[in-house]
């Protein structure tokens, strides 16, 4: 009975559809497999092509503007964030040197903003946050002789108030020497991200837009210029602070992330080289990328 059942499914007349039936099953997998395999490797050279446009052609056509940030100046290394007057004196000379050209924080701005905005060659800018007194008492004597724009960063809770920050008179005489423009560092410093987990979501917007608009108008009202710049307190940012600072009016804020800032990034989260007293000009001429090439003069001498 069993042989006669397996005779009649298995025997020899059924065997040639069966091997059919799986050598069709098996070419349609491998086929399967072929045409996955093709696609894969056209997604790969498609990906090969975007890596080989974005880095070999996008960027030295918008190499970036390096942007950099200090805080305090003095003649001896007192703390982490405060440049030795001769270092800054040695990177300016470098800088000088290598054929850059220290231009307005806002004109670096307008210039990311729109493409046909033209900057000179090599373009850097100079920002100091926090509005410490050694910009008056050390920075400004460097300005003066030198000649270059720079861009502060105060928070207005500091200002003729703390002992180691500037008045609101420093700051008005520095905007009468033509070098200086003064924008918001928030009113007083706030660390975005402690605060928000204290608050709720409404509570921490109020609280954000509170910052972004108390400073912005107590630095119109105390110097007469146009507060529309943002310098994030500890670099802290993120989407929604973005967003909020947005709705407030800003066209632009900096955030303290060591690349230079290019077209391709958001206005309010464009990136800044943090300067510390380390930063001789050899350590500045690797930032900047700059290890292997010589100065202008001594460029020039050789030809």
């Amino acid at each position: 009975m069993y042989g006669k059942t397996r005779t009649g499914i298995g025997g020899s007349e059924a065997a040639p559809r069966v091997r059919d039936k799986v050598t069709t099953l098996h070419t349609y997998r491998s086929e399967r497999r072929s045409a996955r395999l093709q696609r894969l490797c056209a997604m790969l050279v498609c990906l090969c092509a975007l890596a080989w446009l974005t880095t070999g052609y996008a960027q030295p056509s918008d190499p970036g503007i390096p942007i950099l940030v200090y805080h305090r100046f003095s003649d001896t290394p007192d703390d982490s964030m405060t440049v030795r007057v001769t270092t800054f004196e040695a990177q300016l000379r470098f800088l000088n040197e290598h054929g850059y050209h220290i231009v307005p924080l806002r004109d670096a701005v307008n210039a990311l903003r729109d493409p046909a905005a033209k900057l000179p060659p090599k373009p850097v800018v100079v920002t100091v946050d926090d509005g410490h007194r050694s910009v008056y008492e050390k920075l400004l004597p460097i300005v003066l002789r030198d000649h270059f724009p720079v861009t502060l960063f105060i928070y207005p809770s500091a200002i003729s108030n703390a002992s180691y920050a500037l008045t609101w008179e420093q700051l008005r005489s520095l905007k009468q020497t033509g070098w200086f423009d003064i924008q918001s560092h928030t009113y007083w410093h706030p660390n975005f991200n402690v605060e928000r987990r204290h608050r709720s979501p409404a509570d921490f917007r109020q609280f954000v837009h509170w910052q972004l608009n108390a400073s912005r108008q107590r630095i119109e009202s105390e110097t007469g210029v146009h507060a529309d710049m943002l310098a994030w307190p500890f670099g802290i940012h993120d989407e929604e602070l973005a967003a909020l600072a947005a709705d407030d009016g800003y066209v632009a804020a900096f955030t303290l992330e060591a690349r230079r800032a290019n077209r391709q990034m958001p206005l309010l989260a464009l990136p800044r080289f943090l300067m510390v007293d380390a930063y001789g000009p050899r350590a500045l001429a690797h930032l900047l990328g700059e290890a292997d090439t010589p100065p202008l003069s001594v460029a020039r001498s050789a030809q």
